[in-house]
């Protein structure tokens, strides 16, 4: 399966992109960010710098929920793409060996 064939409608997937940018207004969202820890690697980051997540990606029929977005870092952010967790996982797992 290629996780970049996208299995949502284009209407689908503005939908749920417009959802995010109201939930980026929300004090929840606010509060989430303010803590500063990226959801992936932990690692402490500005809170202006952590972005909205989408752990099962819209592309891949994730929705714009408070159960499905994370703040994370631009690098976790940018490698992570369109993986679902999973593949998520075992993508950190083989940066961690590369890193040993």
């Amino acid at each position: 399966m290629d996780p970049f064939i996208s299995y949502v409608t284009e209407e689908e997937s503005r939908r749920e992109k417009e959802k995010a940018r109201e939930l980026r207004k929300t004090q929840w969202w606010k509060r989430k960010r303010a803590a500063g820890i990226c959801f992936y690697c932990r690692k402490k980051v500005p809170p202006k710098e952590l972005t909205m997540d989408h752990i099962v990606p819209i592309v891949r029929g994730g929705k714009s929920t408070k159960g499905n977005v994370v703040p994370v870092c631009k690098e976790c952010n940018d490698r992570k793409k369109y993986l679902l967790p999973l593949e998520w996982e075992e993508q950190l797992e083989r940066l961690k060996k590369e890193d040993e």
